[in-house]
């Protein structure tokens, strides 16, 4: 077998123009930090709360019309729209007594373009 050297996503500059995951394997520190993403987007309850969040005419929403939509308590959402957070998919503001959470594009393009397939990927039909 001969020795090929890997170009890894995240390191030595191979992450200049965004190559994705079926381009080049990702690095340690690239691997954990999206882990922290796709944890987030592994709950049913977060995936519908950043569904209806990025979903919403004018990009934002007040917390008080998402938790309305589920029969979970208050605080149970904001644990939720906390990890969303926390993993850069939104981002909020105070505004009086409500919280206005809106999406970072910037995220969702990162992970379009990590998970999508090189234009010169040959399809494998099973």
């Amino acid at each position: 077998m001969s020795k090929r050297e890997f170009v890894v996503v995240g390191q030595d500059g191979a992450d200049a123009c965004c190559p994705g995951l079926l381009s080049a394997p990702l690095g340690e520190e690239q691997a954990v930090e999206l882990a922290k993403v796709f944890k987030a987007l592994g709950d049913p309850v977060r995936l519908r709360l950043l569904s209806m969040i990025a979903s919403r005419a004018g990009g934002e929403v007040c917390v008080c019309d998402l938790t309305a939509a589920f029969e979970l308590s208050q605080p149970t959402i904001s644990h939720h729209l906390k990890l969303l957070r926390q993993a850069g998919l939104i981002d909020c503001e105070r505004r009086g007594t409500w919280v206005y959470y809106w999406l970072l594009p910037e995220m969702m393009n990162r992970l379009a373009g990590i998970l999508a397939r090189p234009a010169d990927a040959v399809e494998v039909v099973t």
